[in-house]
Order: structure tokens, then sequence, then C-alpha cells
């Protein structure tokens, strides 16, 4: 396996290399979650890298790439277990007023050729001006609608497929006394706050039942979309305005529902470390393997950081050090 750095500790392990290459040496059906977000077909380069998934021809020639990640996932998933995928749809112009491609669509497709049953998706909303001034695509200025409106497009949402692997799930995922916390820009009603944890009839579990409210609609319009790690120092010369990593109150939401505490949960695109981050700061294991180097040593800032903060669980058990 050509791993050009590793960084293992007891509760991360992460790896600077090639994500099929290292997910082959992982065990059969090991990895109790898997959250990320795969390159966006046809939308940026993130490297010069042959392997970088992001420089294929066309969209055709990504899906036979990624479809090697997606059989990788399958086989180490633990059967009745989630992979969460984050992604969006993709203009196929920079006018970003023509025709769009749609991502999630083929990424549901491919999975279920491998093994997976699709569980649904979440809209994660977008403020139209920020996008705007993000990305100063001009069929999001108002001068367009002004000039010819048939020129505009929406802000995209960003999609979190959930796939869950065929089989029975032989580990629950228990929240005993609900959900303790709230991943979101909302404020909790003050008067729920008094049963936040309570024991006994979750049915009176008030507190608990309005964060799942908000966890369990299908369009998450309550997101900080800057709750982000730093990733700043990791640009180089040839990145793009689109670096930004995925927020983690959408990772927070995913390891909390699909998984328990002590369990290990899989990126195999850890970019700045966004998902291995959040899954150590709640009391869990992950892996993650990123091909870009300055990505990489960006996650092994920021995953000393977990360490040295939310962590719930230090007391786990070596990740698969020799395995891997």
């Amino acid at each position: 396996m050509a791993v050009n750095h590793q960084t293992i500790t007891e509760q991360y392990a992460l790896y600077n290399g090639d994500c099929v290459e290292v997910m082959s040496t992982l065990p059969n059906e090991s990895v109790d979650l898997t959250v990320y977000s795969p390159p966006f077909a046809g939308l940026y380069q993130y490297s010069s890298d042959d392997r970088d998934m992001s420089n294929c021809i066309d969209h055709d020639e990504f899906f036979t790439h990624y479809g090697f990640c997606i059989d990788q996932i399958a086989r180490i998933t633990k059967p009745g277990r989630i992979s969460a995928v984050h992604c969006m749809d993709i203009p196929l112009s920079n006018s970003g007023c023509d025709a769009m491609f749609d991502l999630p669509g083929r990424i549901i497709l491919e999975h279920e050729k491998r093994g997976f049953a699709y569980g649904g998706r979440r809209v994660i909303w977008k403020e139209p001006l920020m996008v705007r001034n993000r990305t100063m695509m001009k069929s999001l200025h108002h001068k367009t609608l002004c000039e010819d409106s048939t020129r505009c497009s929406i802000a995209n949402a960003d999609y979190l497929l959930m796939f869950r692997r065929k089989g029975d799930n032989k580990v629950p995922v228990i929240h005993e006394t609900g959900l303790h916390h709230y991943a979101g820009e909302r404020p909790i009603p003050g008067h729920l706050h008094h049963l936040n944890g309570m024991k006994g009839d979750q049915k009176q579990n008030s507190y608990s039942q309005w964060i799942w409210r908000q966890y369990a609609s299908s369009v998450w319009d309550d997101i900080r979309i800057d709750r982000v790690l730093p990733f700043r120092s990791a640009k180089e010369g040839e990145d793009e305005k689109h670096v930004h990593p995925l927020q983690l109150d959408v990772i927070d939401r995913c390891v909390v529902m699909w998984s328990n505490p002590g369990e290990i949960v899989l990126t195999p695109f850890l970019g700045v470390g966004s998902e291995a981050y959040g899954a150590v700061s709640l009391g869990r294991r992950a892996i993650g393997i990123e091909l870009k180097e300055s990505y990489y040593r960006q996650a092994v800032m920021n995953l000393s950081e977990a360490k040295r903060g939310r962590i719930t669980n230090n007391d786990q058990a070596d990740l698969f050090g020799d395995a891997a």
C-alpha cells in the first residue's frame, strides 16, 4: 500500500494516500459509519495527481473510478449500517444558468448497484446572496434578473444522501435518554431545557423531541454554514475558491444519529479533517484518508485540537494500525 504519511493514535488513524488502496487493507465489515464528500465530478480540480478523481475527463470516467471507492465502502461497512454522502447538483457550464448534471441521482444509482439501499436525502439550504458573493456567479446577480431573468439560476442546495448497507444491523444505535445536544442555529425553547437527559418515559422528553424534529426534517435550513474547521493554511497555489470544508453541524448530526460512542467512523476523502474531527470530538474513533499532502497536514493539526477538546471517551482501543 502506497502511503506517504500516516498519523495513528488511540482515537484516530489518518493516512496520506489513495483511498481505494488504503480501504482495500481494512477488514471486511469493520466500519460502523462512513461520512464524506466525494470530489464534485467535473466542477473543481483539487490537485494535479493522476489518482485524483477530480481530474477525470468526463462524468463516465469519474464514476468508473468512484465506483472502486464505493465497492470498498460496501465491503468494509457492517450490514445494516449507514454511508452518508454529501454532494450537490453540478452546472454543466461556467455561466451556471444552463443545464445541470444530477450528481446526487447518479451517486444513488451507483450505490444501489453495490448493495446499498437508498434511504433518502436531506436538503441543506444555502442563502442566495452568500452563494453569489462566494462564487460570483453572474446568474445569481440581481443585475442579471433585471437584464434577462431567463439567464438566472438558483443558489444550489447541498444534499446529504443516506445509504444503508443491506443486511441486519446487529448492534443498534441507542439513545436511551434521547438527544442531548443540538447542532444548529435555532435557539432551543427555554422551557424545555430541564428535560435534557431525562430518564424514564421518553414520550415525555420534549427536549429531545424538539431536536429530533429538526434532524428528521427533509430540509436542513438551520445549518451554521460557517461552522467549519480551519482550512486556509491548507490551500495551495492551484486551489480555487471552492475550498470550504463540510459544516460541523452536518457531521455532528450524522455521527450522533448513526453511530454509538466508541464505534469507527470512516471518511475516504479526509480533506482538512472535518468528518474525523466531528467523530473524535463526539467520542467515536476515526479513519481518514487524504491524497493531497497539504490537506492531510492541516487535518493532522485539526485532529490534534479535537484530541485536546471535546472528546467524551478517551479509553479507546487502537485502530487497525497493522492492518491499515
